[in-house]
């Protein structure tokens, strides 16, 4: 469906393209007539050969010129699905049978591979990155790519273990799950349900393959609950050098735990045993605050909710306050139904939105839902679509935001896998950073204080900045690459991220967009990172594009992670690189490639 609508979209293209050529081609040959009569009078003139010689070469520059703004104006930028483009003008050659393309979710990396290889089963998956590794042939460990930086993505070649995707055992009295890797969380959550076992804490989406949310250090909320990684308590991985190995905290302690946060780098995760928890309902209250409010209450909303989060929303004050509570702790309040109905929430935005389309004169396409069918992050993308880049437009949909969260407050009763789960919107930029918060006795209050500076910047500086700045927080890990490890219990951590959406596929908007969006984040990183000890998560990443920056991030990165452990993992179980990609080889460059 959504080829077909690419191959549509690229030949009205080419008949646009051609009509326009047709006129243009017509238009020149006017202007050609006319240019041959103005010499033919010049030329009559014997006194005037020198200045008609200068004219004539001043118009072949301009038609010159011409030919070439009009040329490149119509070449660029290509049809989304025409990157391969031949030589011949307007000739595009279509992508080759055996070339598979894969992307990140939200369309921000890209690759295309002619070696995309999906094994069924560990003695597959052996056999594979055993002729790999004979070949020093590139199979990069990519598991659904939502990571926003595309860590996964490699040119010269991919492993994906979709098709391994099995509860392999379940032992309910201990609590545990072994299963392929491949699987998605979930199809696992859905597997165990019956068992009367879930997952202790989940990310905002549910489709990542677990190997992968794991080797990126992915987390949940909640500041007395560890990020992901720290529900691992043995792994099977498939190495280039040393073949299947074991690792738990008996087997290997040391590499089993620097391999749980391995960023695919030191294995194929095949095989993961994954400490669970009771299933549980909870109940989710959400309501707007304000950062006074958040301030006197900070600590006693860390330490007596199992889960809790806030949404800021920039150019106001409203922060929007999630907590999710076990319902055997919870006593239900007086006022349990909501006090708006869902389309009295989204009144504002709807109205927002058609005023906004009459101002920007645009009428919508034939095949748009109406607006009444929409759901609030639909309209917000439409929204934002209109005028991605400008401080007021979006200031008016940021305000049309803070009135919808008003209107949700609220209660909501469901299984943990049905509430943890959070609707971040459409296609994104998006960078997260983790930096130290206290403990859960003593907050130190600096994750408050970092998002009240960043919202300054934001002011100061006239950012687009949508909503939200989505807050976290979770305990520390023992995985030493994880941005919250920490050897000390006590220790919390925040997570906050910043967003640009993408709420359009055209080259040029998007690319106005990635632009204003590096700048935002420059911004933070210049400003904050250092002073908080900030860093980035693992999925959200960028290379820098300046390469003289790259040394610096290379530094700074070794002052948090055990870089130099790492990399000796990485020539012991992977000596060829066949797991690397470019984003790794640039991240931890080996002793010989400094």
């Amino acid at each position: 469906m959504h080829r077909a609508t690419n191959l549509r979209r690229s030949i009205s293209n080419l008949l646009h393209h051609h009509h326009h050529h047709h006129l243009h081609r017509h238009n020149t040959n006017s202007l050609s007539s006319l240019t041959s009569r103005h010499f033919s009078s010049l030329s009559s003139d014997p006194t005037s050969s020198s200045s008609a010689a200068e004219t004539r070469k001043y118009i072949g520059y301009a038609l010159l010129l011409l030919g070439c703004g009009v040329g490149t104006y119509y070449s660029f930028p290509l049809p989304e699905n025409t990157k391969h483009k031949k030589a011949q003008l307007f000739k595009y050659a279509p992508l080759p049978d055996d070339l598979h393309t894969v992307s990140n979710w939200s369309g921000t990396h890209e690759v295309h591979t002619r070696n995309f290889l999906q094994p069924e089963s560990i003695s597959d998956l052996e056999k594979l990155v055993n002729e790999a590794h004979q070949k020093s042939q590139k199979i990069r460990p990519v598991g659904s790519g939502l990571s926003p930086n595309g860590v996964g993505l490699s040119r010269a070649g991919m492993v994906n273990l979709g098709l391994m995707d099995k509860v392999i055992e379940v032992d309910k009295e201990k609590k545990t799950v072994r299963v392929e890797a491949g699987i998605r969380v979930q199809q696992l959550v859905d597997q165990i349900k019956d068992f009367g076992l879930t997952l202790q804490n989940f990310a905002s989406i549910r489709e990542q393959q677990i190997g992968g949310i794991l080797q990126v250090g992915a987390h949940g909320t909640g500041a007395k609950l560890p990020p992901i990684d720290e529900q691992v308590i043995a792994m099977k991985l498939v190495t280039p050098a040393k073949g299947i190995i074991e690792l738990s905290k008996e087997k290997d302690p040391e590499l089993f735990y620097l391999a749980r946060v391995g960023l695919g780098g030191l294995g194929v995760v095949v095989e993961v045993t994954l400490q669970c928890v009771d299933r549980q309902e909870l109940v989710e209250h959400t309501y707007i605050s304000n950062m006074d409010e958040i301030k006197k209450n900070h600590k006693k909303l860390l330490s007596e909710n199992k889960h809790v989060k806030y949404l800021y929303i920039p150019y106001t004050d409203s922060v929007v306050v999630v907590t999710c509570n076990p319902v055997s702790k919870w006593r239900r309040p007086k006022n349990f139904k909501p006090k708006y109905t869902k389309d009295e929430a989204l009144q504002h935005v709807r109205d927002l939105y058609k005023n906004s389309l009459e101002n920007y004169r645009v009428s919508p396409a034939e095949n748009d839902p109406e607006i009444n069918e929409l759901s609030f992050t639909e309209l917000r993308d439409r929204l934002i679509a209109l005028d991605p880049v400008d401080e007021e437009h979006v200031i008016k949909v940021n305000q049309a935001e803070a009135e919808f969260w008003k209107k949700s407050e609220g209660y909501r009763v469901g299984w943990s896998d049905e509430i943890l789960g959070f609707d971040c919107g459409g296609q994104q930029w998006v960078s997260e950073t983790c930096f130290p918060a206290g403990t859960l006795a003593k907050p130190s209050m600096k994750d408050l204080e970092y998002v009240e500076k960043l919202k300054q910047l934001i002011e100061k500086e006239g950012i687009p900045a949508p909503s939200p700045i989505e807050q976290r927080w979770t305990a520390r890990s023992k995985s030493p690459m994880s941005p919250a490890s920490s050897s000390s219990d006590d220790d919390i951590f925040s997570w906050v991220g910043i967003i640009m959406y993408l709420p359009t596929m055209d080259p040029r908007q998007r690319k106005i967009i990635t632009d204003e969006f590096f700048h935002y984040r420059s911004l933070t990183q210049n400003q904050l990172w250092d002073p908080y000890s900030a860093y980035e998560h693992w999925a959200k990443i960028e290379i820098p594009k300046n390469k003289e920056e790259l040394p610096d991030l290379q530094a700074r990165l070794k002052k948090r992670f055990p870089v130099d452990a790492y990399n000796k993992a990485r020539k012991e179980l992977d000596p060829n690189r066949i797991l690397s990609n470019n984003m790794l080889e640039k991240l931890f460059p080996l002793s010989e490639d400094v």
